[in-house]
């Protein structure tokens, strides 16, 4: 298990937000944490604390008034730490390479290819033959419905027809190279991890696979370690010190050694 670190950008700053509370309308979202850093600001420390393997989340569609403010922080952290960080939000065939070109490892999809609620393997094919396998991650951020969990998009507003599940991990795990999954119901809260979600990642993924949502203590983090096999690695978003938590960065790096 690894710690993947994050920088969530909104309205061109960087944020933590309660996870089901981002709304298109109105550029809105429940806030945990604005930090008066820059987005590279935390690149740089990413990048000298030696940590790989991030993502940086655009939280803006491009429609919205503020998506060139953030996505020029985005550009900017990923020019600040290149080869570092992956990058996610509104990303398609053709955008994908301007991100890649500023210096992110991958690009993570979810709206592009899961579109009006289904799979679209037709565009699935074509994100990955526009930035290759190994440089395309899939975000199969879920939330719960009808006991099973759903695939989500749309700044996870959205329930798409896809249950997350083995036959689905196995599937796609041919066509990216990693998979990130907010567990979405319990993103931003700090009350602890969906274990269901952990358990199922550690038995069925067979990629790299990165975790968030809930994580709001160091006993959260051993469980997401037995439930996950070791095998899958975490981001912490608002329990983190350097988003307004009480867990320590540094502590947390060392737990993870």
């Amino acid at each position: 298990m690894k710690f993947r670190p994050c920088i969530d950008i909104h309205n061109g700053k960087v944020k933590q937000i309660v996870g089901g509370s981002l709304l298109d309308k109105g550029n809105k979202a429940e806030e945990n944490f604005v930090s008066e850093q820059t987005a590279a600001f935390f690149a740089g420390l990413y990048r000298d604390k030696g940590l790989k393997g991030g993502h940086i989340i655009l939280l803006n569609p491009p429609s919205s008034e503020f998506y060139e403010k953030t996505k020029s922080q985005a550009l900017a952290a990923l020019r600040e730490y290149p080869g570092g960080l992956m990058v996610g939000g509104g990303i398609t065939p053709d955008n994908a390479k301007e991100y890649l070109n500023a210096g992110a490892s991958h690009v993570i999809v979810t709206s592009y290819v899961f579109k009006d609620g289904r799979l679209h393997y037709d565009r699935l094919k074509e994100m990955k033959k526009a930035v290759s396998k190994e440089r395309l991650v899939l975000d199969l951020s879920c939330r719960k419905k009808d006991n099973a969990y759903y695939i989500v998009t749309d700044r996870w507003q959205k329930y798409t027809d896809v249950i997350l599940d083995g036959n689905i991990l196995s599937e796609l795990s041919s066509f990216c190279d990693e998979f990130l999954i907010h567990a979405v119901d319990v993103e931003g809260k700090a009350q602890g991890i969906e274990e269901d979600v952990a358990s199922l990642l550690g038995k069925e993924c067979s990629i790299p696979v990165t975790y968030a949502g809930g994580v709001h203590s160091f006993e959260d983090l051993e469980k997401l370690r037995l439930l996950g096999r070791g095998k899958v690695d975490v981001t912490i978003g608002s329990a983190l010190d350097l988003f307004g938590g009480s867990m320590k960065f540094d502590e947390v790096l060392k737990f993870m050694e």
